[in-house]
């Protein structure tokens, strides 16, 4: 049997799980996800939305949407980055990996947006 993932923001309000497995994980270094995660970058993973369950804190998600079509979803109560999702792809989310406690994760196979990495990194992913 696979290692559950198990994932909350950092007060506890909101918590998920992810039924299957993560194969795959994408940094991106685009000002606006340096911005969203206040970090150096993003950790995600696309994942079909119907392998995320939301365990507890439905009514602590909030959305913003900064790009049009594009959902930033996040806890209320503290601000932690969960998950997003765009319209024009229905049944997919990107679940941001820092939000996940339990569970094996990949290594980042793609990285976007490299010439907006900060100067000081210098490996590659």
């Amino acid at each position: 049997m696979a290692t559950p993932i198990r994932g909350q923001c950092l007060c506890g309000a909101v918590r998920y799980r992810v039924v299957g497995r993560i194969d795959h994980s994408i940094v991106y270094f685009c000002s606006h996800c340096r911005q969203a995660q206040g970090g150096l970058g993003a950790w995600n993973s696309p994942l079909d939305a119907a392998l995320f369950q939301l365990d507890d804190g439905a009514d602590a998600l909030a959305e913003y949407r900064h790009t049009a079509g594009k959902a930033r979803v996040f806890c209320r109560h503290c601000g932690t980055p969960l998950y997003s999702y765009r319209d024009d792809l229905p049944g997919v989310l990107r679940l941001r990996l820092g939000s996940v406690t339990d569970g094996p994760l990949p290594a980042p196979q793609e990285c976007f947006y490299s010439a907006q990495k900060p100067p000081f990194l210098t490996h590659e992913n």
